[in-house]
């Protein structure tokens, strides 16, 4: 019995010392694997820094590269239009000569036709203001009188508006427009009525000192 006892102890020793073999080769194996994970993910993190510090640098670069190309050619552009306008803008100021004021007045709701004004109108146009104002004075028809104040008005705005001498102007220009019609009737016999067109004008002048 004591040798059967014996045995079994000695068995069971050696299963506990075999399992004892394999539990530290198990864990000696788990404890080499960990080993080797975190030495791969510290690499690789520091390949995928790298990489990314890296992909930066050269969008950086790239952005750098681009942007001054960018900037200078729009500066490029500017001072080349400058450049083009400044002596344009020199020669048209001194080509370009000074227009001489005009000073307009105008005259509306006239009871006189266009068309019997516009005679008179024809006569004034660019004569000197004197010679447009005898010219008026002594004209038979009706239409003078209202063209000879409308000049005389002219003349008075060139001097208190301009600055102006008003007996040294010119009948630049003076248009005769056609205003509203005043329609009235006057009976005839047999009980008819036949229209009369009142017609009315607007005159408008303008006056230009003389060059000497």
């Amino acid at each position: 019995m004591a040798d059967e006892q014996k045995k079994t102890t000695k068995k069971a020793d050696a299963a506990k010392s075999s399992g004892e073999k394999a539990e530290a080769k198990k864990a000696a194996k788990k404890d080499d694997a960990k080993a080797a994970k975190g030495a791969k993910k510290p690499a690789a993190k520091k390949e995928s820094k790298a990489k990314g510090k890296e992909k930066k640098a050269e969008g950086k670069k790239a952005s750098k590269e681009k942007k001054p190309a960018a900037k200078k050619e729009p500066a490029k552009k500017a001072t080349a239009k400058k450049e083009s306008a400044k002596p344009e803008s020199k020669k048209a100021s001194a080509k370009a000569p000074v227009a001489p004021p005009v000073v307009k007045a105008s005259a509306r709701y006239v009871r006189i036709a266009p068309r019997k004004a516009r005679l008179i109108a024809d006569q004034v146009r660019g004569m000197h203001i004197e010679k447009a104002r005898a010219l008026l004075q002594f004209s038979p028809r009706g239409a003078a009188k209202d063209i000879h104040k409308l000049i005389d008005s002219a003349a008075a705005n060139a001097e208190n508006n301009h600055d102006l001498i008003g007996d040294e102007m010119r009948v630049s220009s003076i248009t005769v427009d056609e205003g509203p019609t005043l329609r009235r009737f006057r009976p005839r016999a047999m009980g008819r009525a036949t229209p009369i067109n009142k017609r009315t004008s607007h005159i408008a002048v303008a006056l230009t000192p003389v060059e000497d």
